[in-house]
């Protein structure tokens, strides 16, 4: 596990704040302290329930954040997590098309998208 820098912000414009998020492929979407997406006036959209690694159940805010990760930027989903947790997860990753290169501990470019089974060629 790694950790990349990484700015979030309101889809509706403004300053991006610089976080550091520890790269998580096993969660399904990134995870950042509630406290700094209400700082972003950010809302929630929905409450979801989700299973921690140790297999506790929780509930949290779900809802889009604007990212950005060397200079580009995307609208991903977020979750309204508790204080402490800077997450990067597998949806953000594919949304910027990136993979993981856990040796050199950085992100780079999919060269290759999966479609999976998806028709005709």
């Amino acid at each position: 596990m790694f950790k990349v820098d990484v700015g979030v912000g309101n889809l509706d414009g403004g300053d991006l704040a610089p976080v550091q998020p520890v790269v998580d492929t096993g969660a399904a979407h990134s995870m950042l302290p509630e406290s700094l997406m209400t700082q972003l006036r950010i809302e929630p959209r929905e409450h979801l329930r989700f299973i921690l690694a140790d297999g506790t159940r929780v509930r949290y805010g779900y809802g889009f954040a604007r990212f950005s990760i060397d200079g580009d930027e995307r609208p991903c989903p977020v979750i309204f997590g508790p204080d402490g947790n800077y997450l990067l997860g597998a949806s953000t990753l594919e949304a910027f098309n990136l993979v993981v290169d856990p040796v050199g501990e950085r992100l780079a470019p999919a060269e290759w998208l999966s479609l999976g089974w998806g028709g005709s060629r």
